[in-house]
């Protein structure tokens, strides 16, 4: 992972893990370790490279792998942004674009449906996911707006 993270700049390029469980176990007769490890992977990362030497570097271990969703970075010049930029703005927001390290359905979606995908929330995205995340009744009925006007636009033939 340092390795990696040495040759990058900007969160949005580094691989990151976190814990999400450890436990310990004895039979009496042999000792063992449980982890539960999430591994938030840059855009490109190759999974099977990655798999390949984690079990080179456990090769008595069992290891278990499940669902990789890949990284997306959508482009800033398609209709679906254009749309919502312009309604953003007619709501009097100021639109910015912000590069988001979690997993999103546009993880899933834009690769599965070849098709332009854009992330749009109202609030502090800081709280995204955290027990004090919060959102006023007026952000949440603008954002209804914004959603609203951009599907206008989308809908109207060019």
């Amino acid at each position: 992972m340092e390795a990696h993270n040495d040759e990058v700049s900007g969160r949005f390029d580094t691989l990151d893990a976190s814990l999400g469980a450890f436990r310990t176990f004895s039979d009496g007769l042999e000792d063992g370790a449980y982890m539960n490890v999430s591994l938030r992977l840059p855009l490109g990362f190759q999974v099977a490279s990655l798999k390949r030497r984690l079990e080179a570097w456990c090769p008595n271990g069992r290891l278990v792998f499940h669902t990789s969703d890949p990284a997306v970075k959508a482009s800033k010049n398609t209709m679906v942004v254009r749309a919502l930029v312009g309604a953003i703005r007619a709501e009097e927001g100021k639109p910015r674009f912000k590069l988001k390290t979690g997993t999103s359905d546009m993880n899933v979606v834009g690769p599965a449906w070849g098709c332009p995908v854009v992330a749009y929330g109202p609030g502090d995205s800081r709280l995204d996911h955290r027990p004090d995340e919060h959102l006023e009744i007026r952000e949440f009925r603008r954002s209804v707006q914004v959603l609203s006007r951009a599907l206008e636009k989308l809908a109207l033939p060019s």
